[in-house]
């Protein structure tokens, strides 16, 4: 003890012999390795989860979605659009297509004007390509964070529900609800899958949900509320909630913030293992595939790339899960992916 007091004391006598500059000058480096040591081991993580090569079995399952814009049932696409679509989607796995029906008005509603042509455009994809089913996505910003959907009230949550009703009867083989931001721990998101479930069940036709990503360390969903007021992820422990009670969930896996690509495949990696951990094995888990370019702080279009999210979503998948069948990838969306994007998901994850 007497040898670490005077070690202590040397120490101290050291530091009052430097200048005011360069002790100054020292406690910055320390202070900037404090901040550093943190993000440098977080990013040594999620480059050692991209590490490795996939199993060749990690392929698809023909369990794969893409979503699709409005103009497909707003009259601006027609008969021949279907058959080139065809053409792009044949001897993929894709097998669900998430049509823009919407969006909801603010109280639950649908104004049936938005998709004057959805009955033909489903008529149009069941006769050109039998084995698709065509979801109708529908969707609104949610309050408290937006001025939209108040998901704990039930009458908006009854008129979503008559909604969710009134696509299925102009002929859609499914919903897929897109609403954001959805807090983690939302009560009446819950009540809302519960009651739309119901429905779909009874028409023997799946519900699917669109999720925000899973925190990457446990509590930071709450922290990034807190300080920024945006409910950028979901508790693990909610998402589980949620899948329990869809029959499929697509994670949205990307605006990252991730910096580079292989941070970012680590990163998709990462939160494909997360969802399959609490993703019940009938429930299908579909993660999300940047077919779009930008370049913002939280989407850079170098590094989030769909060869990384193919190659970290399979990466996952050999190592967590490799005989699960209820997987696949979906690709957002039809109108910004380029034939680059669409030659990266089949090479990646081809039939």
């Amino acid at each position: 003890m007497r040898m670490i007091k005077a070690r202590l004391r040397a120490a101290r006598a050291v530091w009052r012999g430097w200048s005011r500059w360069r002790r100054v000058a020292t406690a910055a480096v320390l202070g900037l390795a404090v901040l550093l040591v943190p993000v440098a081991s977080a990013a040594l993580a999620l480059r050692l989860q991209y590490a490795g090569e996939p199993s060749a079995e990690a392929r698809t399952r023909g369990r794969d979605a893409v979503w699709l814009g409005h103009a497909w049932v707003d009259g601006r696409k027609g008969e021949a659009d279907v058959a080139g679509l065809a053409q792009l989607l044949a001897g993929t796995g894709v097998r669900d297509l998430y049509v823009h029906a919407g969006p909801l008005e603010h109280d639950g509603s649908l104004d049936p004007a938005r998709y004057p042509q959805a009955r033909t455009f489903v008529e149009n994809v069941h006769r050109t390509l039998p084995r698709l089913r065509v979801q109708a996505w529908l969707g609104d910003v949610v309050a408290p964070e937006k001025d939209g959907l108040h998901l704990d009230r039930p009458d908006v949550r009854d008129r979503i529900t008559a909604s969710s009703g009134q696509v299925l009867a102009q002929g859609f083989d499914g919903v897929h609800f897109d609403m954001e931001p959805v807090h983690s721990g939302s009560d009446g998101f819950l009540a809302l899958l519960d009651q739309v479930h119901a429905v779909t069940a009874a028409r023997g036709v799946p519900l699917s949900a669109a999720a925000p990503q899973i925190d990457p360390l446990p509590g930071l969903h709450a922290a990034g509320l807190a300080f920024s007021g945006h409910a950028k992820w979901w508790s693990q422990a909610y998402f589980a909630q949620v899948a329990r009670r869809v029959d499929q969930i697509a994670l949205m896996s990307y605006d990252t913030s991730m910096q580079l690509e292989s941070l970012y495949g680590g990163y998709v990696a990462q939160q494909t293992t997360l969802a399959l951990e609490v993703t019940p094995p009938g429930v299908d888990l579909l993660m999300g595939l940047p077919a779009y370019w930008d370049d913002t702080f939280s989407h850079r279009g170098s590094a989030e790339t769909v060869s990384a999210a193919v190659r970290g979503a399979r990466l996952s998948l050999s190592r967590n899960a490799p005989g699960r069948q209820a997987f696949g990838l979906a690709l957002y969306v039809d109108f910004t992916a380029t034939p680059e994007h669409w030659a990266a998901y089949r090479r990646g994850w081809g039939a």
